[in-house]
């Protein structure tokens, strides 16, 4: 299965949210149609909780608070929405998931579903070297439509450059701003008691991320909303070299743990924040893999992430369910940002070299 060339498109200058959301959907309004009739989360589940006597004030409630906190990124739903002509409806549900999936019933003895995003980081910051380097990686069906957008602000201050899930805001993966701020992302699986009801959307928190000045604003803004459930935030500051990981979770809990010479290994499980989560085996599984190898050097991150020596819970997937859809290193003293298509171990890996400054 082929993800094809991973294409970059350069909305400009838009003069609001809407005109930014509305270029693309326009650009990518078949990978978005694509995306959406191919979610069988959304039309099996999602949708049908949508209409229920429990799912319709839940709805209403993130609607809410997330139109109200980030009008400006709710109109971008809407303008994407326009531009692919994707009932309005599907993209909210899809840019909710996270929030609406604790909430909806599981029928007798369903097994739990099968995650559909996991991740993993290796983060290091020396005298000699500072990069993060991450897996992205997710349901094998969202290979094919993804795209990196690329946006100018109204003011024409500032940009950013986003990877982007086709019918979601940029971004719920990586990017980064041309104030130096980047970032990677790595879900955290709480338990149902952890979860807030109706509160701030994760993919609303990442976009905001986007437009963050430095680090100590890029940490104000993934620590205060007010979350409904948890996230891992991997952080950059390419001009003062530094490197965060922040875990948080409902309540305006969180936890930050600043990457240091002895690389650090981070899958989909919270690590430094004390909060009741679901025992993830993948993740587990994972993190014991990449403990037993090198990871000194970008070369040797890229091997680890490259590894599938465990068949059943690989660090670089290739399906059935879980796929690595592109592996990124985030270079801070090379200021560059580079995303590999294929197994980033092997030379026939396709790189697509993004300067960040």
């Amino acid at each position: 299965m082929d993800a094809g060339e991973l294409e970059v498109f350069d909305a400009g200058r838009c003069t609001d949210g809407y005109q930014l959301g509305l270029a693309v959907g326009q650009r990518f309004r078949e990978t978005i149609r694509s995306r959406m009739r191919g979610d069988v989360f959304l039309h099996e589940q999602l949708l049908p909780f949508a209409s229920t006597a429990a799912g319709k004030p839940l709805l209403a409630a993130l609607q809410a608070a997330n139109r109200e906190r980030y009008s400006r990124y709710w109109d971008e739903l809407v303008g994407m929405a326009d531009g692919s002509g994707v009932p309005l409806l599907h993209v909210i549900l899809v840019n909710l998931r996270k929030e609406l999936r604790p909430f909806i019933p599981k029928k007798g003895h369903e097994r739990r579903e099968e995650p559909d995003d996991d991740c993993s980081d290796i983060l290091m910051v020396s005298e000699s070297t500072a990069f993060a380097a991450h897996n992205e990686d997710a349901n094998v069906a969202l290979l094919g439509h993804t795209y990196v957008v690329k946006a100018t602000s109204p003011d024409g201050v500032s940009s950013f450059t986003a990877y982007t899930y086709a019918g979601e805001l940029s971004t719920c993966a990586f990017g980064f701003n041309s104030d130096g701020v980047a970032f990677t992302l790595d879900s955290v699986p709480p338990a149902i008691d952890e979860v807030a009801a109706g509160a701030i959307a994760v993919n609303f928190v990442s976009r905001d991320l986007l437009e963050a000045r430095d680090l100590d604003d890029a940490m104000h803004r993934v620590c205060s909303p007010g979350v409904s459930v948890g996230h891992c935030y991997n952080l950059m500051d390419v001009r003062a070299r530094r490197i965060v990981t922040v875990e948080t979770a409902s309540q305006n809990r969180f936890a930050v743990h600043e990457a240091g010479a002895v690389p650090s290994f981070h899958a989909n499980m919270y690590l430094h924040l004390q909060v009741e989560q679901v025992q993830d085996e993948n993740s587990m599984s994972r993190e014991k893999r990449a403990a037993r190898c090198a990871m000194d050097s970008k070369e040797e991150a890229l091997v680890v992430l490259g590894d599938a020596a465990d068949e059943k819970y690989p660090i670089f997937m290739t399906g059935p369910t879980l796929y690595t859809l592109c592996t990124v290193l985030v270079d801070l003293d090379d200021e560059t940002m580079t995303i590999y298509t294929g197994n980033p171990k092997s030379r026939d890996a396709v790189r697509l070299v993004l300067p960040m400054l």
